[in-house]
């Protein structure tokens, strides 16, 4: 006989748990961690320093008394948003649950591809972009420690739900719409893009994880680390338990450098703040610096002006185009216009235009002097003080400005914009991923903050871009726009670019 409420296991179910707590264990070994903590934990430890715990189906950790919010969430779902001032409701104890429908919606998705040499070694990932789809997540958040305690005991999501509104009458619970970010617990891409969030969302994880210790601004590491005081770091960085930092190196972030495996620490609890009210986290993006609404603005603003500016500058320098057609064609024939593939927002391509200010064969020119070495540029351009490929015809073009003429046509077209960061195309945007990631998120520019403030300093020419096109996107503006346009004609018109041997890369 088989006593009531026990159920009869076989060894075929024992097996199988056996084999699915082999896996278990074996992906808790293979999961990269930083101070110790795997990427889910991150993510739940996260929402613990707002107060909230985060509880799941068939997970066997603890209810705790002391968190102030429980947010039910299926076995893979990972998220981050804002769930807006309408939630604070529940810390008047109105309902006993709310339902929130989290939709994703990103500019731009995209896949990582990894690229390797004729031996198979690592070279560098590149990011194929696609067309965005929006994604829905379902979640809830109760005050209710019994309401948890049912959804941790559900067999999973699937029956989770139904038994939830099963137990809370319907006058009993309510439900909110909010966008977020949400990533794939079984998705080895969405959990790096999560902890790279991570490091640009909270700004003192020390305050929740013992081992964490701020170094400088953005950038945390193990207690048991020394990193080299000559180390630089630019951005938000995380360096895991036994890993060290090459002091010639300049780390950029965001950036995790994940435990050393052999030096792992152990995972310690969860100790949870004492607070008086929710801290509901916020989703940052590159662009926070305006609200929606002042966004949508500005970017009708923008575009009506680089219309304008484009059809006003077409109108002043057609008269020009005969005479510069005329002295390319003398030196070095056709063709007039060179036309280079680059990457607007979301990564997608277009003809960016120019006159033609490099002799015919560049190309092959500049694949000879990569051999020989002469190559004066930190980063995935090509530069040369005095570079042979550039005709005299163009060098006049360059140090003017009037090689970009015909980019306005690519501004009336809304592949560019007057104002922003170089356009730049697919190899070069796949060098740093927070760079790129901010750039592809507004339109490139006919000038920008790094064309009129680098200084051409050797070895960090290519830093320096990384620095003012991210500074352009987190403060852009139209003030900080004509600012820019000022110091361009400044710069132009007042000689400061030949005086300061600045040159433009092709």
């Amino acid at each position: 006989m088989i006593a009531r409420g026990v159920h009869p296991v076989s060894p075929h179910s024992i097996a199988a748990s056996a084999s699915i707590a082999a896996e278990a264990r074996a992906a808790a070994r293979t999961t990269p961690t930083v101070w110790g903590l795997s990427p889910v934990q991150l993510h739940d430890r996260f929402w613990a320093h707002r107060g909230v715990q985060v509880v799941r189906p068939g997970e066997p950790e603890p209810i705790s008394p002391e968190a102030q919010l429980y947010l039910l969430t299926d076995e893979r779902a990972l998220a981050t948003f804002e769930p807006g001032w309408q939630l604070q409701m529940l810390s008047w104890s109105s309902p006993d649950l709310v339902y929130i429908r989290v939709r994703d919606v990103r500019e731009r998705e995209y896949r990582e591809r990894v690229v390797t040499d004729a031996q198979q070694n690592f070279v560098r990932f590149e990011r194929i972009y696609t067309r965005s789809t929006p994604r829905l997540m379902r979640a809830a958040f109760t005050t209710d420690r019994a309401i948890a305690q049912a959804w941790r005991s559900a067999p999973s999501g699937r029956d989770g739900w139904p038994a939830l509104r099963r137990r809370v009458p319907r006058e009993r619970r309510s439900t909110l719409a909010c966008n977020g970010v949400m990533y794939d617990r079984a998705s080895d891409a969405d959990l790096a893009h999560l902890v790279r969030d991570l490091t640009r969302m909270w700004s003192n994880p020390g305050a929740m994880i013992r081992r964490a210790r701020a170094v400088s601004k953005g950038v945390w590491a193990d207690g048991g680390v020394s990193l080299d005081p000559a180390a630089r770091f630019a951005g938000s960085v995380w360096v895991g338990a036994g890993r060290t930092v090459d002091p010639l190196t300049t780390v950029i972030g965001p950036f995790v450098l994940w435990d050393d495996p052999a030096q792992r620490p152990a995972v310690e609890p969860i100790a949870w703040p004492a607070q008086r009210h929710i801290d509901l986290p916020r989703v940052h993006r590159p662009t926070d610096s305006l609200t929606r609404s002042a966004k949508r603005v500005h970017g009708a603003c923008k575009r009506a002006f680089d219309i304008v500016f484009s059809i006003v500058a077409i109108a002043v320098s057609l008269p020009l185009y005969p005479l510069i057609m005329l002295a390319i064609w003398l030196e070095d024939a056709r063709p007039f216009f060179f036309a280079h593939r680059r990457e607007t927002t979301g990564g997608r391509e277009f003809a960016c235009l120019k006159f033609r200010s490099m002799y015919r064969d560049a190309d092959k020119m500049r694949q000879r002097l990569e051999q020989a070495g002469k190559n004066q540029a930190d980063g995935p351009q090509f530069f040369m003080e005095n570079d042979v490929r550039v005709t005299r015809v163009g060098r006049f073009l360059r140090r003017t400005r009037l090689d970009e003429l015909p980019q306005f046509f690519n501004v009336l077209r809304g592949h560019m914009s007057v104002v922003g960061p170089r356009p730049s195309p697919f190899n070069e945007n796949q060098f740093c991923p927070a760079w790129r990631e901010a750039r592809l998120s507004v339109k490139p520019g006919i000038t920008g903050l790094w064309q009129v403030k680098r200084t051409r300093i050797p070895g960090a020419d290519f830093q320096e871009w990384i620095k003012y096109d991210i500074e352009y996107v987190e403060n852009i503006s139209f003030s900080l726009d004509l600012m820019i346009l000022f110091l361009t004609v400044f710069c132009v018109l007042g000689g400061v670019l030949p005086r300061r041997k600045r040159a433009y890369v092709a």
